[in-house]
């Protein structure tokens, strides 16, 4: 009796352990179904930063347009030293304009190839999280270079989300002042090409004949109005010298010119005149 007992209680946990497993193991499984299920429809847009920076450079423009109620949505993707991204925040069928803030811990570096991987591994994982199709890129200085050097590298790619526009915002595309560039030291000519090209500008040519022709490109630089025709880091003709890259097959190029005090460098990620520049190029 005791032996039939001690069967009939072990049968009881392992009937119940079963039942534990098989509930468990169907949460699961609803969970990755969900997640799998998540198709955003609506195009984000993400935001990167420049050199020695981080997402927080990022908030002016972000928290902007959330105000406009252009968006409701912010999040963050987060690249660590080896390329590994992490989503921080949720985009769900109910956001607006997601925005999203791209930040790479490895932020001093002045590899632009891997610069450009990073964004690279950034739009694989918004494509295998929420099955993005398409996306608006804005950059700031560096951030420009990751953006051109993806490009230069996956300009036919199609297993990630194609770019809708690029907002390009203090690009210094062909020297910086007082590493490889002076304040009237070189000139473009009619077609955009400076009559010097740098290393890095050189490499960026093929773009010439690969960039993608569905692109809106809007290229915003700053003239701090004391003489020098630059933003006080980059020069204006360093910074226009990405017509020449991109315009001819671009869907549409245009360029806007900020002066005065908003015109500096670091300050036209933080001014309200490029937020609102940036609204109506995006969302017109």
């Amino acid at each position: 009796m005791k032996n039939n007992i001690n069967y009939k209680k072990r049968l009881a946990i392992l009937i119940f352990f079963i039942l534990g497993l098989i509930l468990i193991l169907t949460v699961i499984l609803n969970i990755n179904k969900e997640k799998q299920e998540i198709k955003i429809n609506a195009t984000p847009t993400l935001f990167l930063h420049g050199w020695g920076s981080s997402v927080n450079a990022e908030h002016q423009m972000t928290n902007a347009i959330v105000k406009s109620n252009i968006s409701n949505n912010i999040t963050q993707a987060i690249v660590d030293k080896k390329g590994k991204v992490k989503l921080i925040g949720q985009i769900n069928r109910n956001s607006k304009n997601p925005l999203i803030e791209v930040g790479f811990l490895n932020n001093r570096t002045s590899n632009y190839f891997e610069n450009g991987q990073w964004l690279k591994n950034v739009l694989i994982k918004l494509k295998e999280t929420y099955s993005i199709e398409k996306v608006n890129l804005v950059g700031h200085s560096m951030g420009n270079m990751a953006i051109m050097y993806y490009l230069l590298a996956n300009s036919s790619q199609k297993k990630v989300p194609q770019i809708n526009k690029i907002i390009d915002i203090a690009g210094h595309f062909n020297g910086i002042i007082g590493l490889n560039d002076q304040p009237h030291q070189h000139q473009l000519n009619n077609k955009g090409k400076p009559d010097h090209l740098n290393l890095e500008y050189r490499r960026l040519l093929p773009l010439k004949k690969t960039f993608p022709n569905n692109i809106k490109v809007l290229n915003i630089f700053g003239d701090k109005n004391n003489g020098t025709n630059s933003d006080g880091s980059v020069t204006n003709s360093s910074s226009q010298s990405l017509r020449y890259l991109v315009a001819k097959r671009a869907n549409s190029y245009r360029e806007k010119k900020v002066i005065g005090l908003q015109g500096q460098h670091s300050k036209l990620h933080e001014s309200k005149q490029v937020d609102q520049i940036l609204i109506n190029f995006l969302w017109p």
